[in-house]
């Protein structure tokens, strides 16, 4: 199977805090981008890609574009599953989609967009060769299976 042609999939669990509920009791929209990087980061960290090990390389990944539509309100205390998916792309550009959801409703679904660039020259760049090599390796071994 080509890196290209899998979907790396990652769900994370997360309770609502009160702080991050409005006056009526439902998550305020901009939580969902938090969530939304838990979800990233988590996905990243459990196929051995985590943040810190791109930066360390002199990557970062800003965000470029973001997007979410809200289904339902998620309430204080409620248990959300985030699942988030990522095509690699050999490309300066990185694409993570999400849902957000509680038990079989969906709260929220959305992606966001992100440049590998340089961190010391602050221009975008191709994604590091390791991350292939590290991502390529999940897939021949899944593959095998």
């Amino acid at each position: 199977m080509n890196i290209e042609d899998f979907v790396f999939k990652h769900t994370t669990s997360l309770r609502v805090r009160y702080a991050e509920t409005d006056k009526m009791g439902v998550v305020y929209n901009s939580n969902y981008f938090a969530y939304f990087e838990v979800g990233r980061t988590e996905l990243m960290r459990n196929y051995g890609v985590p943040y810190t090990s791109l930066e360390k390389a002199g990557y970062i990944l800003p965000v470029i574009e973001t997007h979410a539509e809200f289904k339902n309100p998620a309430l204080y205390d409620d248990i959300l599953e985030i699942e988030t998916n990522y095509r690699y792309k050999h490309s300066p550009i990185i694409r993570f989609e999400y849902n957000i959801f509680r038990a079989d409703t969906t709260i929220a679904i959305g992606y966001t967009m992100h440049s590998f660039v340089n961190l010391k020259t602050l221009k975008p760049v191709k994604p590091p060769p390791a991350l292939a090599e590290i991502l390529g390796e999940y897939v021949r071994n899944f593959s095998e299976k």
